[in-house]
């Protein structure tokens, strides 16, 4: 029977992959996306789940892609010794993330999809929060503000109908000083042509839980897919300018949704994958590691759904009050120890279980 959820894609790089894992595990389930949303590399997901993909099928192209072409360079990027550097300086990024968008325009346009027109839900047409199938999270520095793309762009006095999907996936995933920033050009009030420079979307929202919330009863449950680090706690060692850099992005990009991952109502609706040491930018190494973090994926599922019922959570969040018929109350999980340890402690047999049916190449569900 098939479920209606909606699904959230954090951004993570090529841990993504392991987000594939877990999403391939929902669908064995049942369930049906209505709302999609992502941030940088989870908007490259919700894209392509958007267009009509299953997780089986974008597994079968990522593991036919060279995630090293991702690192593409113009001719002064090619420049040897300062190369790289000009690149900084001059265009904002190391790469120009032209590759990206291309695949994803191709990968979209095999669907027939081209602009966010083609992805409006008609049964919510009229509805500003579920109107487009897909919304992801870009970051507008010119502006200073949190962008959900396509709707936000009536603020540009731009049509969100017209966006483009892969731009606004390639807005979405420009990694700061990674990738160029993406330049949206509008009209302002003073009759003036400017430009607005657009990173990703995780320096201000790179889990975006709670973008399909309202203060109605939801129809259906809404699942968050998050990457994990087992140390994620721990403080970061800083003994150099590079590493107060680093530690002062990775502050950025994950510290506003800290506020809704301290909150139980997201907690309990996240599914968190392990990221099994990958980072982010580890475009060599994941092609040895993409098939673990994949089982990953599938087995932080396999816990999380043995465990999930909506109706409890509809009364334990949203105000729904129980009826005799509903069963014992949903108890809230207790945290003792990082996520990413806590998710495998929580149900050993069905780890285990779960383990077996990935080694031997047997399928998770009769």
């Amino acid at each position: 029977m098939r479920k209606n959820a909606n699904a959230i894609f954090e951004g993570g790089g090529v841990k993504a992959v392991g987000m594939l894992g877990a999403l391939y595990e929902a669908e064995s389930r049942g369930y049906n996306w209505v709302n999609l949303a992502g941030t940088s590399a989870g908007a490259i997901i919700a894209s392509l789940v958007a267009a009509g993909y299953s997780a089986g099928e974008i597994k079968e192209m990522v593991w036919q892609l060279d995630f090293t072409l991702f690192k593409d360079k113009d001719w002064l990027d090619r420049i040897p010794f300062v190369g790289m550097a000009l690149s900084l300086w001059f265009e904002n990024g190391l790469y120009e993330g032209d590759y990206l968008e291309g695949w994803i325009r191709e990968k979209l346009a095999a669907k027939g999809v081209y602009t966010f027109k083609d992805l409006v839900l008609k049964e919510y047409e009229n509805d500003p929060v579920c109107r487009y199938k897909l919304v992801v999270t870009a970051t507008d520095v010119s502006r200073r503000k949190l962008l959900r793309l396509p709707y936000d762009l009536k603020d540009y006095h731009l049509n969100p109908d017209s966006l483009s999907v892969c731009k606004a996936v390639r807005m979405s995933a420009s990694l700061p000083f990674f990738y160029e920033p993406c330049k949206l050009q509008y009209i302002n009030s003073g009759d003036q042509r400017v430009f607005s420079y657009i990173i990703d979307g995780g320096v201000l929202s790179n889990f975006p839980v709670w973008i399909f919330d309202n203060d109605q009863l939801p129809e259906w449950p809404t699942f968050g897919f998050k990457i994990v680090e087992p140390d994620e706690y721990l403080s970061s060692q800083i003994n150099n300018p590079f590493n107060l850099f680093t530690a002062i992005l990775s502050t950025m990009m994950e510290a506003r949704d800290k506020i809704h991952e301290l909150d139980p109502k997201s907690r309990v609706r996240t599914i968190s994958i392990p990221s099994l040491g990958v980072k982010t930018t580890d475009f060599e190494s994941v092609q040895q590691q993409k098939e673990d973090l994949f089982k990953a994926g599938v087995m932080a599922a396999t816990g999380f759904f043995e465990g999930w019922n909506f109706e409890s959570f509809k009364i334990d969040f949203c105000g729904k009050k129980p009826s005799s018929k509903v069963a014992a109350k949903w108890m809230e999980p207790v945290y003792p120890e990082p996520p990413a340890q806590q998710l495998f402690n929580r149900k050993p047999e069905v780890r285990l279980i779960a383990s077996e049916a990935i080694n031997k190449n047997l399928p998770l569900h009769p």
